[in-house]
C-alpha cells in the first residue's frame, strides 16, 4: 500500500516535471520565433545590428541648400537704431567682362564690308590674310551686314560680335578667336550692403540666377547671354541715374486672441489718438494702416498684449531701386517652420513729388504659392510705419481642419527707410531733427 502511494506520488511529480519542461521549450520555441524588435522611422533594428536606411537621390540636403550670406543681412533689424533717412555717397557701378583673353594684335581695318554673314564667317573673311583662326565654341545663327572703313582690328572685331549678339576671345598662343553666345561678368557694387541687396534683388526679378556674391569685395560675378547683359546694363544704368533707393524692415507677427472674439483694432484709435492713424486701406483680404512714428513694433506689441497673444513669425528687411520691384520671403527669414512661412511680401515703389507733395508711393503685394492674397497701394510720409491686419491665419491652412483659433490672424509691421544717393563730400549721414525736416522739404 505505501509503496504505491510512493510510485502514484513519483509519477505525478514526474507529470508536473513533463509540463514545467514543455513550458519551458514552448516559451524557449516562442523566443526564438518572436524576438523583440525596436521600429525608429520605419528602420527595423535588433540588438545585434546597425540602422538600415533606405538609399537617398544625390541631392543637396535642405540646410546646406538654405544657407546663404546675405541671411544674417536680411534677416534681421535693429528696431532701436532705425533711421528713416540716410544719405550714402554716390559711386560708380561698373561692369567688366571676364574671360576676355589676350589683347588682339595691332593690326588695322580699312574699307571691309560684310553683308548677311554669320560672323564666324565674316571674321575668317576679314583674316584670310593673317595666321589668325576663329574657333566656334557654340553655334551662333545671327547673320551680320556692316561698312568698316578704318578701325583697329580690335574695334572691328568687337562691332561685328555686337552684331551677331556673340562674344569673343582671343588666345595668342594658338592664334586663335574663340566665339560663343554666353559671357561672363563681374559688377563692382558700391559700399552700402542695402544697396548692393537692392541691386542684387533688382536682377533676380529680372530672371538672373546664380549670382555669385563677394561681401568682401563687393563684387558680383554672373552668367549669361547677350540679353542677360542688357538687362542688367539696363538696371545698373538705372540705379546709377537714380538718386534714391528705398527700403522696408519688417516684423510679421501670428495672432492669437485671449478669448473667443477677434481682435477689436478700432480700439488703436482711443489707445494712440487719431492723429497717429493717418490712413486706413481696405484689401480684397486685410486691411492696411498708414500710422506715425508713434506706433512701433514695441507700442504695438504693448497693445496687441491687452487682447491676445503674439507670436513672433519672422523678421527681415529688403531694399529696391527708386522704381523698381523686390520681395522679401518670410519662410527665408522665418524663426521656425510655420503656417505663414509661404508668404512672400512684394513691393513696388518710388519716392518723389505725389501731387506737390513728397511721398512714398507704394503697392504691397500679399501673395502665396497659390497666387496673390491681397494688395495695397500706400502712399505714405518718410517716417510712417505701415501695420497690415485681418489676414485670418486660416488663408494658409491647407487641411479641411485645424486647431488654430478662427480668430487668429497675421499682422505685418513694416518701416519704410530712405537712401539718398547724393555727392560723396556730403554723404555718410543719417538725418534727424532739423536735417531730416530741411531734407524732407527740399
Amino acid at each position: 500500500m505505501a509503496q504505491n502511494k510512493i510510485l502514484k506520488t513519483f509519477v505525478l511529480w514526474g507529470a508536473v516535471c513533463a509540463i514545467m519542461v514543455a513550458g519551458c521549450v514552448q516559451r524557449q520555441q516562442e523566443a526564438q520565433l518572436y524576438d523583440t524588435i525596436n521600429v525608429v522611422e520605419n528602420t527595423v533594428i535588433d540588438e545585434t545590428s546597425v540602422p538600415i536606411f533606405p538609399k537617398k537621390a544625390a541631392l543637396t540636403t535642405d540646410t546646406a541648400r538654405r544657407f546663404a550670406l546675405d541671411l544674417p543681412k536680411r534677416c534681421t533689424v535693429d528696431w532701436n537704431n532705425q533711421s528713416v533717412v540716410t544719405v550714402v555717397p554716390e559711386e560708380k557701378i561698373e561692369i567688366v567682362r571676364l574671360n576676355t583673353g589676350d589683347e588682339l594684335p595691332d593690326l588695322k581695318v580699312s574699307d571691309y564690308e560684310f553683308k548677311k554673314m554669320y560672323v564666324k564667317d565674316a571674321l575668317e573673311k576679314l583674316l584670310e590674310d593673317t595666321d589668325i583662326s576663329v574657333v566656334e565654341d557654340q553655334a551662333t545663327f545671327e547673320k551680320i551686314s556692316g561698312t568698316i572703313s578704318t578701325s583697329s582690328l580690335t574695334d572691328a572685331v568687337e562691332l561685328m560680335a555686337k552684331l551677331g549678339r556673340v562674344y569673343y576671345s582671343y588666345d595668342a598662343e594658338f592664334g586663335e578667336i574663340h566665339l560663343t553666345g554666353n559671357g561672363k561678368w563681374m559688377i563692382k557694387m558700391p559700399k552700402d550692403e542695402t544697396m548692393i541687396m537692392a541691386i542684387l534683388d533688382a536682377m533676380r526679378g529680372a530672371d538672373v540666377l546664380n549670382l555669385l556674391v563677394n561681401w568682401q569685395d563687393k563684387t558680383v560675378v554672373f552668367e549669361g547671354n547677350y540679353q542677360t547683359e542688357r538687362e542688367v546694363s539696363k538696371i545698373i544704368a538705372d540705379v546709377s541715374s537714380k538718386k534714391y533707393v528705398l527700403a522696408w524692415d519688417i516684423d510679421v507677427y501670428r495672432v492669437y486672441p485671449k478669448t473667443d472674439n477677434p481682435i477689436i483694432w478700432m480700439n488703436m484709435l482711443p489707445a494712440f489718438g487719431e492723429k497717429n492713424i493717418r490712413m486706413s486701406i481696405p484689401g480684397v483680404v486685410g486691411r492696411a494702416l498708414v500710422v506715425s512714428p508713434e506706433i512701433n513694433t514695441k507700442t504695438l506689441q504693448e497693445f496687441i498684449a491687452s487682447q491676445a497673444n503674439m507670436v513672433l513669425v519672422s523678421q527681415g528687411t529688403f531694399a529696391i531701386p527708386n522704381g523698381w520691384q523686390s520681395r522679401f520671403d518670410i519662410g527665408q527669414c522665418g524663426k521656425e517652420e510655420r503656417l505663414e512661412t509661404d508668404l512672400i511680401i512684394s513691393a513696388t515703389g518710388k519716392y518723389g513729388n505725389y501731387g506737390g507733395y513728397k511721398k512714398i508711393d507704394a503697392k504691397i503685394v500679399l501673395s502665396t504659392t497659390n497666387g496673390e492674397l491681397s494688395s495695397f497701394k500706400i502712399p505714405s510720409n518718410v517716417g510712417d510705419n505701415y501695420v497690415i491686419v485681418g489676414i485670418p491665419t486660416h488663408a494658409f491652412v491647407t487641411t479641411p481642419e485645424t486647431l488654430i483659433s478662427p480668430f487668429a490672424e497675421l499682422v505685418v509691421f513694416m518701416s519704410p527707410r530712405l537712401i539718398s544717393i547724393v555727392d560723396a563730400d556730403a554723404a555718410g549721414k543719417m538725418l534727424s531733427g532739423d536735417e531730416l525736416r530741411e531734407f524732407l522739404n527740399q
